[in-house]
């Protein structure tokens, strides 16, 4: 392999780096540069990542990340390599089964502990304003009418992280060398003067390609042959398969002449790009019909049809 290092977008490069007991002060250094004072993390425990839910439905959340805090806060960390239709849905539904868990038998005055699912993506949202669609930080929460926060302890926090574009030189805090490592960390050949404090020390040892075992490295080579694949795939199926049936969409609007009917025409259209960009994805062959129906935002009935 030509890289020195691990992308950090593959799975087995992110559970590398941050999901092992080793590397647990990696994922406290990396959070705390997103959370508040009052929550900053001392110490970390490992949760399952598949929840353990009362229904079939329940069972089919799993996370990358999972974790507890020694003061109580629960952590969601999510990778996402590719754009999802209802991805943000997706964010809150995994938001609450920490939320449930919390539940006690017996008397219990519903009081809770924090809530955050950090979203770390590789891709940018195209339904920010203009004011804001440079932004790399999104934070989200409850907050009413008059734009003050109703409920401070579910946090949604989204990282777009092409956006950020600073090169090595213009670093200057530690949220951004984490930003950095998580855009560049694989195209490296030596640490950057500026990366040469302790926790990144740590990371690029345990992030050398070199140092792994040929069962690791064959491990790591699948994931990133997975990643670069389902990437390329869905995007373009996304691009494509939305273009398409958006204009298609907006054309039969056009045609039937009312609002009513453009409406219908635009709805149609995205059914239609839903359709592409699955039809897109059976063509691949490595995804099964539930994972392409929960990226596309079809029913898995829907997408078998396609076949």
């Amino acid at each position: 392999m030509k890289e020195k290092y691990i992308n950090l977008f593959t799975d087995f490069g992110f559970k590398k780096a941050f999901g092992e007991e080793a590397s647990k002060e990696h994922l406290i250094s990396f959070l705390n540069t997103l959370l508040p004072a009052r929550h900053q993390i001392r110490e970390l425990q490992f949760s399952q990542t598949e929840h353990q839910g009362a229904t079939a439905l329940d069972r089919k959340a799993i996370f990358d990340l999972n974790c507890v805090s020694s003061s109580g806060e629960f952590f969601i960390v999510e990778l996402q390599k590719a754009k999802q239709n209802f991805f943000k849905d997706r964010s809150v539904f995994y938001a609450t089964f920490p939320i449930q868990q919390q539940a006690q038998r017996g008397e219990w005055n519903f009081k809770l502990s924090a809530v955050y699912t950090i979203g770390i993506l590789d891709f940018v949202f195209d339904d920010e304003d203009n004011a804001h669609r440079n932004e790399v930080v999104h934070q989200v929460q409850l907050k009413n009418q008059h734009n003050q926060v109703f409920y401070d302890k579910l946090t949604f926090i989204y990282l777009t992280l092409p956006n950020f574009t600073k090169t090595d030189d213009e670093l200057e805090t530690l949220q951004d060398k984490w930003f950095y490592l998580f855009r560049h960390l694989h195209e490296l050949d030596e640490i950057p003067p500026r990366l040469r404090e302790k926790v990144f020390l740590s990371l690029f040892e345990k992030a050398s390609i070199a140092r792994f075992q040929p069962e690791e490295r064959q491990a790591y080579e699948s994931s990133l042959k997975y990643y670069r694949d389902l990437k390329n795939v869905i995007d373009t199926a996304w691009d494509e398969g939305h273009a398409e049936g958006r204009e298609e969409g907006i054309e039969q609007g056009r045609e039937e002449g009312i609002e009513q009917g453009r409406e219908e025409g635009i709805e149609q259209g995205r059914k239609e790009a839903a359709q592409a960009s699955a039809r897109n994805l059976i063509s691949l062959g490595m995804l099964s019909d539930q994972q392409i129906a929960t990226i596309t935002g079809l029913t898995e009935y829907e997408v078998q049809q396609l076949h």
